[in-house]
């Protein structure tokens, strides 16, 4: 419920299309098995286009993503920054979600969207006065073990707190998703490109087959 009303539009179609693929593959590879044990045509002709309605998915799916990339970016800025300004250890409702935010934060060393000052908007470390930081952004070996919730400074500071006391990465997630991103590309395009191969050769040994059944079928005809 919780990631349901923070999503944005994009980021739901997306989802929907994930899931819509994901049950397609997995009914193409039930019509692939039994067409070609079978040597059924029409399941191997619906395995065949399941093939190319994916791929076309895919690519249209990708060229949407480049087109539209600063639209997405604002879109997960909204989503991020009312996830962050809401965040709520206690709230278990939201858990899940808070969690996943946790590890972003944890593995790529990042604070915030486009800082650790985005977290100055959260209501708890507000009402705090900023003495408090979340775990899952200390650049602290002593809070390496630590993962989610706040963390208290340990050192006092008199009136109200600011980020920038806090022992945190400076850089923002969105940097270091797109070095990530920049770093990992060759990988990405490499396992994009392999899975398109895969499902291309998918779909020429679909055809091999029914050409191979039609022969068959032709030969068998008795001749008159």
């Amino acid at each position: 419920l919780a990631l349901t009303e923070m999503s944005s539009p994009s980021l739901k179609i997306g989802a929907y299309i994930l899931i819509g693929v994901g049950a397609l593959t997995m009914l193409m590879g039930f019509l692939g098995c039994i067409g070609a044990v079978n040597e059924i045509r029409c399941l191997l002709g619906l395995y065949f286009t399941c093939l190319m309605v994916i791929l076309i998915t895919q690519v249209a799916a990708g060229l949407v993503i480049y087109f539209q990339k600063e639209k997405l970016k604002e879109e997960v800025f909204h989503v991020v920054s009312k996830l962050i300004e809401n965040y709520d250890p206690s709230k278990e409702d939201q858990r899940n979600l808070e969690d996943v935010w946790d590890y972003v934060q944890t593995q790529i060393a990042c604070c915030g969207w486009t800082g650790a000052k985005d977290w100055e908007n959260n209501k708890l470390l507000i009402n705090q006065s900023m003495t408090a930081y979340p775990c899952s952004c200390s650049n602290s070996s002593m809070n390496l073990q630590i993962e989610s919730g706040f963390c208290n400074l340990d050192v006092p500071v008199n009136g109200t707190a600011t980020h920038a006391d806090w022992p945190v990465h400076e850089q923002g997630c969105m940097d270091g998703v797109e070095k990530w991103l920049k770093d990992n590309l060759g990988v990405i395009l490499g396992v994009c490109t392999g899975v398109a191969v895969i499902e291309l050769l998918g779909m020429i040994l679909s055809i091999s087959l029914c050409k191979n059944i039609h022969s068959e079928d032709y030969t068998k005809v008795p001749k008159s």
